[in-house]
């Protein structure tokens, strides 16, 4: 009796057995990747935003000073003076970039994680388990 298989005949004996440990791994892997995915795009959005603001802040270095302009609190939009809608852009601009670096860290932490993952899983499945991403 054959039995079906997907492996060539060289890979079929060097098949391992899958403990539990090493689907904690996989699993944990799986959730590392996905975290990473989530936190990459969480990323993205931050810079786009920063950038956002950065662009605002040079159309505000233009604006008359007297004027008083729209800045945008919650759902809301308030007149307030230049000088003061300069002040919470900067300091948003500050906030923004301590959420970038926290972002960041986060990633590479993922990426570390998953990296020890991958040596141990690779070791004992080597190119019968593909970790790419």
């Amino acid at each position: 009796m054959s039995s079906l298989s997907m492996l060539e005949k060289n890979q079929e004996d060097a098949s391992e057995e899958v403990t539990w440990q090493d689907q904690s791994r996989i699993n944990e892997f799986s959730k590392y990747n996905k975290r990473l995915e989530d936190i990459e795009e969480a990323l993205t959005d931050k810079k786009t935003e920063r950038e956002q603001i950065d662009d605002l802040s040079m159309e505000l270095e233009l604006a008359d000073e007297d004027q008083p302009v729209l800045y945008k609190l919650g759902d809301s939009f308030v007149y307030i003076s230049l000088e003061k809608a300069q002040s919470q852009i900067e300091a948003d601009c500050n906030a923004l970039d301590a959420i970038i670096d926290g972002l960041k860290s986060r990633a590479e932490d993922c990426e570390r994680s998953m990296s020890e993952l991958k040596v141990h899983l690779k070791s004992k499945f080597k190119d019968s388990i593909n970790l790419d991403r």
